[in-house]
């Protein structure tokens, strides 16, 4: 505690780092406070129906995600995930279409092309979700719009707003990201994220300790070690696995000569990171668009809305798996790996190079991706399983799922950039053990 205390002082200390800070509160702060700030023309009041559609289900994860600002009726009840899936969107054609690969390949102008691009289908997007959004509130919360109000002119205001309110809120993280510490979209996200954890917490206190639920002291003392234990398993997925297991690592030995040592192939367990689940968690969110949540459509169909039910998570585990081998099979080019071990005049002792070589490599890449697809997956589905433990449905997202994964490569991120300021004005980091390895944003 006393280091830790230290560690402040110091941050306080830099000017710069402390600046960053200060700024970062600022945004995070606007954010916050405009997640309760309502649509013109709404009762908030009257918002009893929307806020009990959104506390189970993937409405639960939008509403999560967005802050409460979605369940609220806010002006950034569409939040940044518009943002999130026109990056997806943009990630897969940047694969697919050669004329994005082109300009993926050109630096800092193409990526600046790219962001552009990335802005026009988030406005797009946006003028899709937000009538959606607004037909649903009706649906739900007719009695909440303001008597006399013409629901044409307020349809088209509503909708302006909502989409002005989403691109401010990405105006808000690229500033974080600019001017304050650690990446500003997934700093905004984070936050939405930790504004529910209290209540969460403090609902399932009262549910273990009820005579309803039952378990008591014990039981909560299980679900603290559960959840501290998946904790640390996504730190080792965020981080990244940086050796290939031993049966397959001592074959992965080269004659690279860097200093006179021998390398490792550098092949990773989770080479896809957090990607996968994103990916498919930005598909179950399709059916939202399709069906609304006034008891209409098939049974299969809420099925594949209730994060709880066996159909939605064969499908989740599916689509990780199937995502682990593409963006693994895309970011891991074994023919590349292949030429350049050759260039550097490196091999693999039994192997010949070139295509014998760039086999031998997919081979591998190929087994070690399934037990690291199914470790994902697994991280994926602890919500679900955490339920089965008649954990409340609010905290046990926080027992794996895109919203952990979210909270501790956040974190990570941070923390690396904090003692990087820290370290370089010799003063000591915020871990003992040095700096830490960052995760690779999704955002």
């Amino acid at each position: 505690m006393k280091k830790f205390i230290e560690t402040l002082k110091n941050c306080w200390r830099i000017e710069d780092l402390r600046q960053r800070l200060l700024i970062t509160l600022l945004f995070t702060a606007i954010y916050r406070f405009g997640s309760f700030v309502v649509l013109p023309g709404i009762n908030p009041s009257m918002l009893e129906k929307l806020q009990s559609q959104t506390s189970g289900g993937l409405m639960s994860l939008l509403d999560m995600f967005s802050g409460g600002a979605f369940s609220n009726a806010s002006i950034f009840a569409l939040g940044i995930m518009p943002y999130i899936s026109a990056s997806i969107v943009m990630q897969l054609l940047a694969v697919a279409v050669p004329y994005f690969q082109k300009m993926q390949r050109e630096g800092e102008s193409g990526r600046k092309k790219i962001n552009w691009y990335t802005r026009l289908l988030t406005v797009g997007i946006l003028v899709f979700q937000a009538p959606s959004y607004l037909l649903n509130l009706k649906a739900q919360a007719s009695a909440a719009l303001a008597s006399g109000v013409s629901w044409t002119a307020f349809i088209i205001s509503a909708t302006i707003i909502l989409a002005a309110g989403s691109m401010f809120v990405l105006w808000l993280g690229e500033r974080i990201t600019d001017k304050g510490v650690g990446n500003g979209v997934s700093m905004i996200i984070m936050i939405g994220i930790i504004a529910r954890l209290p209540q969460a917490f403090i609902q399932e206190v009262g549910s273990r300790f009820s005579a309803i639920s039952g378990g008591g002291l014990v039981m909560f003392i299980i679900e603290i070690l559960i959840l501290y234990a998946v904790v640390c398993a996504s730190i080792l997925l965020v981080q990244g696995v940086r050796k290939v297991p031993v049966q397959y690592a001592k074959r992965l030995v080269g004659n690279k000569q860097y200093g006179g040592a021998r390398q490792y192939v550098p092949l990773k367990l989770f080479a896809a990171n957090v990607m996968p689940i994103i990916f498919a968690q930005a598909l179950m969110f399709i059916p939202l668009a399709f069906v609304r949540y006034n008891n209409e459509g098939s049974t299969w169909a809420h099925s594949l809305m209730d994060t709880q039910s066996l159909l939605y998570n064969v499908i989740y585990v599916f689509l990780i798996i199937a995502f682990t081998y593409f963006y693994t099979a895309i970011t891991l080019n074994p023919t590349q790996m292949a030429e350049d071990m050759k260039r550097n005049n490196g091999f693999i002792p039994g192997v010949r190079p070139g295509k014998d070589t760039a086999d031998y490599i997919d081979t591998v890449m190929s087994r070690i991706t399934l037990p690291g697809s199914l470790f994902i997956a697994f991280i994926a589905v602890m919500p679900a399983l955490a339920g089965l433990l008649n954990v409340q449905q609010a905290f046990s997202q926080f027992f794996g799922g895109t919203s952990l994964l979210i909270l501790v490569g956040v974190v990570i991120d941070t923390i690396q950039q904090i003692e990087s300021h820290l370290l370089m004005r010799h003063y000591d980091g915020l871990l003992n053990s040095g700096r830490t390895r960052g995760s690779v944003s999704a955002y």
